[in-house]
Formats: C-alpha cells, structure tokens, sequence
C-alpha cells in the first residue's frame, strides 16, 4: 500500500534535518508531492526508505556489491543509452525528439551504427515451413507465449553468428531479427515495410494511429541495462548469435515484474469500469493492492516515455490521461510506459495482449544493440556471488 509521510518523519527516516532533506529534493534524490494544503508537501515512504539505505551502505565493499543489482551504482560501459534529468536519450539524442518523427528501423540504425538501407533491405529471406505449420498450434496462446517460440521457429542463427566477419551481412541479419520477431508477433509473412506500417496494416489502423504506434515503438526502443537487455548482453557475451540474445530478451520481457507489467495494467483498467475510476483506485489502495504501471525509480518526476504518449493527440487516449490523472492525485506516482502502451492500445482498439508486443517489438532493436556492443567488448560476463551460506 502507498504510504504517504510529511517531511518531519521523512527527515526522521533519513536522519537528517529539514533543510538536508529540502537539498535532497532541490538535488532530483527524492520528489516532494503537493499536498491539499499548498503549505505543505508529502514525500512517498518507500522512496525514502530507498534513499535512506542507500546512504546507509556508504563504501562499504559487501553492501556495495549487493545493491549493484538492484537500481544501484552502473556495472559497465555503454555508448548506447543515457538516462538523465528524467530524460531518455539514444546515442546523445532525445528519445522523445526522435519519436515525432523516427521509424523503429532509424533508430535500429542509430543504435547500431549501421546504414539503414544495408539493415533492412527491400528482398525479404523466403518464407520458413516450420514457422507456417506452428502458426495453428499457437492459435491460442497470449501473445507473451507465443511469440517466442514463434520467433526462434522462423529466425536463423547463422545470419548473426559471432564467427561472421562480414559487417554488412551482420547488419542485414541484425535487421532481418526486427523483422522476423514483427511477423511472429503479427503472426503473418515477414514484411519489408516499416514495423509501424506492418501493424497499421494488420490491424486497419488510420493515419494518425500508425504514427502513435510508431511513437509507441521509438519509445521502446531501449532503457539502459534493464533486465531483458541485461539478458541479452550476457547471452552475447557467450559467443551465442544475436538471435540467442533476441530470445534471451524476449524470455526476460515475458516475466510480470517487465513486460508483462502490462497484463497486470489491463486487469486493473478493467476493474475500473467506465465511470470515474476514483473511487475504485481509492478501495484498491484500502484493501492494501497496488496500482500496477505507475511509478519509476528512474524517473522521479515521471516517465518521460508515458508522458509522451499520452500526451499525443489521438482522442482514444482521454480515458487513459483521465485514470492517470487520479492515480497521480491519489498517490503522488506518475504513470510509467507500461501503463501508456496499454492506453494506446485501448485507444486503437488492437487486440489484448498488443501492448506487450509493442514493448517487445521497439526493445528488440534495443537486444540487439547491446549485443552487438558486448559482442565488441569480446569480454565475457561472469560476475561473482557473495556466499552466503554455510562453510565448509
């Protein structure tokens, strides 16, 4: 349950004085909340209680080593992916800039530094039988199920192979993964167009909703070293193909705690209703549940990628901005992309489970770059354990 404190127990908890704490929060380390008396400002007690272990475990060398895995200090070098300020960038551009007007497949070529007509070329590889004779067997799995063996099914691991000196044939692999990871996803032949394009087909979308899921997929393109892209790079880091790092990725994503997020934030919009979701939010809140899809350690003043596709202009998109709104009101978080994928995708009308193939769709380019990087470092990543149990 969201507990709100006042700065006189968040102090308290950070043992600290009032004016530390108002340097904390001038700093970007803890977001101050308006309370219904402008006076006033209400702090959330989990992220002071986050702060407030943070400063406890100092430089000491265990406490160190054991936070590095959760939200702590950076374990290695990346040229791909900056988060800073509450903004996202990509190679030094802003995420959000490039998602006015960026296809997946730019940004694919930004991430990995690859001409764009060499990664995805107009001849598309012939149509694979296995892929074909599995489409019936996953006619009712959730998406989160089925497109991985779907994918593994129609890609190859040759074209991406580490043992391939070829550049431009990487590369074109590289693009061939996006695409074949669209048509699994989409569950049709694999396509030369634009990922944005490709669905708007699919689903018989209008102008205006295959730019938001363009939007949607730029957006998803990558987020530093989250799990699935963790995953991915220590798959590469093996000398396993880009095609394994793809589905180390796609296994990761599928976990509720990443992008299956989403399956829990339409269950929740669902129990809302249609009318003012207020009071609904407050008794789920009561009895001690919580709002899946809002919130983000990285983003204390809010995630940037929600705010930008909530923000667009598409009238479908006012019921997602209307419950946004007062779960903010009612628990000073924000909504995080999670919640906004499931809001496009109510707001097109796509079918359930879509939301999850927008994340995973945008982050493969996201898989792949950072394999691909890893893969340059030709260094393997094996991290050690701090043991803890019983010696012998």
């Amino acid at each position: 349950m969201v507990q709100r404190i006042g700065a006189e127990e968040a102090a308290r908890r950070l043992g600290v004085s009032r004016q530390t704490l108002y340097a904390y929060v001038s700093r970007g380390l803890l977001k101050a909340h308006p309370d219904e008396d402008p006076r006033r400002s209400f702090y959330l007690a989990e992220e002071v209680d986050r702060l407030a272990r943070a400063r406890r475990r100092g430089r000491r060398p265990k406490e160190i080593a054991r936070s590095t895995l959760d939200w702590g200090m950076p374990v290695l070098e990346s040229a791909l992916t900056l988060i800073e300020g509450g903004r996202l960038y990509f190679r030094g551009r802003d995420a959000t800039e490039l998602a006015e007007s960026a296809t997946l497949e730019e940004v694919a070529a930004l991430l990995w530094q690859v001409p764009l007509e060499i990664a995805f070329p107009t001849v598309l590889p012939p149509a694979l039988p296995e892929f074909e004779a599995l489409l019936p067997l996953m006619a009712d799995r959730p998406a989160s199920e089925g497109l991985l063996p779907l994918f593994a099914a129609l890609a190859d691991d040759a074209a991406t192979a580490a043992w391939r000196a070829d550049r431009d044939a990487e590369a074109r692999g590289c693009g061939t993964l996006v695409r074949q990871l669209a048509a699994a996803a989409l569950r049709r032949p694999t396509g030369a167009q634009p990922l944005h394009l490709q669905m708007a087909e699919a689903y018989g979308l209008s102008e205006a909703g295959a730019q938001l899921v363009r939007r949607a997929l730029v957006l998803c393109a990558d987020h530093e070293l989250n799990a699935s892209g963790f995953s991915a790079r220590c798959v590469a880091s093996t000398g396993a193909s880009l095609k394994a790092a793809v589905i180390g990725g796609l296994a990761a994503l599928s976990g509720y705690r990443h992008g299956s997020t989403t399956a829990r934030v339409e269950a929740f919009w669902s129990d809302l209703g249609s009318g003012d979701p207020t009071n609904r939010i407050r008794q789920r809140l009561e009895r001690g549940e919580d709002v899946p899809g809002f919130g983000h350690p990285l983003y204390p003043a809010g995630d940037i990628r929600a705010k930008a596709l909530l923000g667009a202009s598409v009238a479908g998109l006012d019921r997602g901005r209307e419950i946004a709104a007062r779960v903010e009101d009612l628990t000073g978080r924000p909504p995080s992309v999670d919640f906004a994928l499931v809001a496009v995708r109510r707001a097109l009308s796509l079918p359930e489970g879509t939301a999850f193939l927008l994340f995973a769709l945008g982050r493969s380019v996201g898989w792949i770059a950072h394999a691909r990087e890893q893969r340059e470092t030709q260094a393997l990543i094996r991290p050690r354990a701090l043991y803890t149990g019983p010696r012998p």
